[in-house]
């Protein structure tokens, strides 16, 4: 099995992620299974989950894969319950799940007059449903898993609770108004949880990723000649660094900081941008 970026130990512990079929979590399974935990794999589509878990015990890993709603209380909360009774309490839980919708989300940047009475799906036009779907799925979907298995973290000390943020959460992203929301509320959130769970032995912290090139979202980002998209080159010209981030290195690094009792002992309540200073550069 690889080695981990960071000496960070985590044998012994069982590990929950949520939206573990996804590409980011995913990738950060095999890391924490890497770094010694058995993981628990949650996700609504359960034959995508089982693939990751297949993969991590192909490495030597230890993995189980459960189907979840994240917005179902009475099922997360009997998933919570086979967890415990296959691995054990839970030391980790990482609420990586998450996601935009169409019914979300504007067709542009900027309102321009006559938008209102056109085919273009303007602010006026955004679905109800769409915006609560899309809170509802970050910020309740991140609430209800932290419910089922803190309730076996509070009072053994050493427990970790990692929420997924975004870089979008200090400045909003054009377009997606409702994901913008959500993802701030759970940048809130993860600090109210450091604080509310600060003498019970947990704590709360959530990575603010920018934006990664991944095998699925690459033909988005670049051409067939390999040059950025006008999307792309927006981003870059936004991010100081002036590329794409590296998901399996430069997001697994900050991972095993926040998850390291020894190293990240004194650390809750964080909310770490892992976005090549996107959320820090201002245009000028």
């Amino acid at each position: 099995m690889k080695k981990n970026v960071l000496n960070t130990d985590l044998s012994g512990k069982v590990a929950v992620v949520t939206g573990a079929g996804g590409v980011l979590c995913s990738m950060l399974s095999k890391v924490l299974a890497r770094a010694g935990a058995k993981v628990a794999l949650l996700d609504l589509a359960l034959d995508k989950a089982e693939k990751v878990a297949e993969e991590i015990r192909e490495e030597g890993g230890t993995a189980k894969a459960y189907a979840c709603n994240v917005l179902d209380k009475e099922l997360c909360y009997r998933v919570a319950d086979e967890v415990e009774k296959d691995f054990g309490p839970c030391d980790i839980l990482l609420n990586g799940a998450g996601g935009n919708n169409p019914r979300a989300t504007t067709d542009k940047e900027y309102y321009e007059e006559g938008d209102i009475d056109s085919d273009t799906k303007s602010f006026f036009d955004l679905e109800e449903s769409g915006v609560r779907f899309v809170f509802d799925l970050n910020f309740a979907g991140t609430l209800i898993p932290t419910q089922a298995f803190a309730r076996q973290m509070v009072g053994r000390g050493g427990c970790n609770i990692l929420n997924i943020s975004s870089m979008n959460a200090y400045t909003p992203l054009t377009k997606i108004p409702a994901y913008s929301g959500a993802k701030a509320a759970v940048s809130n959130f993860t600090q109210w949880l450091a604080v509310h769970f600060s003498k019970a032995g947990i704590r709360v912290n959530a990575i603010a990723p920018g934006f990664f090139a991944t095998a699925q979202n690459r033909a988005l980002l670049f051409n067939e000649d390999g040059t950025p998209t006008a999307r792309t080159g927006k981003i870059l010209a936004a991010t100081p660094m002036g590329r794409l981030g590296n998901s399996e290195t430069e997001l697994s690094g900050a991972v095993l900081f926040l998850l390291n009792n020894e190293a990240a002992s004194f650390v809750t309540g964080v909310v770490i941008p892992i976005d090549g200073g996107f959320s820090a550069y201002s245009g000028v």
